[in-house]
């Protein structure tokens, strides 16, 4: 039977200097900070059974900042995208993306390999007539959902506690499109996230609030952004079955760097809990983590 893989992909994040312009150098953050003997900053590695931390490369070797369309491509299939079409790219993956992400993404593989998969986040309806009007487009991850044939999570699944919405806590729900739904605790929400391992193999969840914050450059929102991520990881982990595997890593920086308001060129994270942490000891940039995952699923 297959190791399952939780794999929570957090946009913008990266890892910085032990200085006062890092959100993660002055946010408590009990839970991450136990978990790796400090915070989560630049120099900080951990390499012991069941428990992986390095930094790794989001540059590939190409010129310019890291961007979300090329490194989340990247993310997800283990190709590098930024160098198969000589830069990097913002936001929504073109043509030659796309067509990366169709191959290879790991969703995909995943299913092609008799394994069970699904991605964790609810979706609205609004969110899709925007798409169809031409007012939105796919990120790499939809589109990944879209190439292996999978269901969106809705909002009733949400209801139910069986998705989590991309902010965590679905205040932007209720805030900002007006929905009557409950406030989550970010505890519940990992807690809900952990459990859909145990009827799937892969499990992907992403979160683009610490990219969307980062850009704000405004530290209480930065702040307030941590402590959401650190109790939903303190729930996560405390549900996680002892034989599923948590892998956490970004894209690009920005976060960690409240100095500028554009993405950064330091190196992202790669958080590994589980008994799959073996099979990441070798990554060294963002491209090896698909194949970690694909690894520790075969396990």
């Amino acid at each position: 039977m297959s190791s399952a893989v939780i794999f929570v992909f957090l946009d913008g994040v990266g890892m910085g200097p032990a200085d006062d312009s890092n959100p993660f150098w002055l946010a408590p953050m009990p839970t991450l900070r136990a978990l790796l003997g400090g915070p989560l900053v630049r120099g900080r590695e951990v390499d012991r059974p069941g428990l992986l931390l390095r930094a790794i490369d989001a540059r590939l070797g190409v010129e310019g900042l890291p961007q979300s369309a090329t490194g989340q491509t990247a993310l997800f299939t283990g190709v590098n995208a930024a160098k198969a079409i000589g830069r990097h790219l913002a936001a929504y993956p073109d043509g030659s993306l796309k067509a990366i992400l169709d191959e290879h993404n790991i969703l995909k593989r995943a299913l092609e390999r008799g394994h069970r998969a699904t991605f964790a986040n609810a979706y609205t309806p609004h969110y899709f007539r925007l798409v169809e009007k031409g007012k939105r487009r796919h990120s790499a991850t939809t589109l990944s959902v879209l190439a292996a044939g999978l269901p969106f999570r809705s909002l009733a699944d949400l209801e139910r506690g069986q998705a989590v919405y991309w902010d965590i806590t679905n205040r932007y729900l209720v805030e900002h499109l007006g929905l009557p739904l409950p406030i989550v605790e970010p505890e519940l929400a990992g807690r809900r996230l952990a459990r859909l391992a145990r009827r799937y193999d892969l499990v992907l969840f992403e979160s683009f609030l610490p990219d969307l914050i980062g850009h704000r450059q405004n530290l209480e929102e930065a702040l307030e952004v941590l402590d959401i991520l650190d109790r939903f990881f303190a729930g996560l982990l405390e549900e996680k079955e002892p034989s599923a595997t948590l892998v956490v890593s970004s894209d690009h920086g920005n976060l960690e760097d409240l100095s500028t308001k554009v993405h950064t060129a330091n190196p992202v994270p790669l958080l590994v809990v589980g008994p799959g942490a073996r099979a990441f000891r070798r990554a060294r940039a963002i491209t090896d983590v698909a194949e970690g995952i694909m690894q520790t699923l075969e396990t």
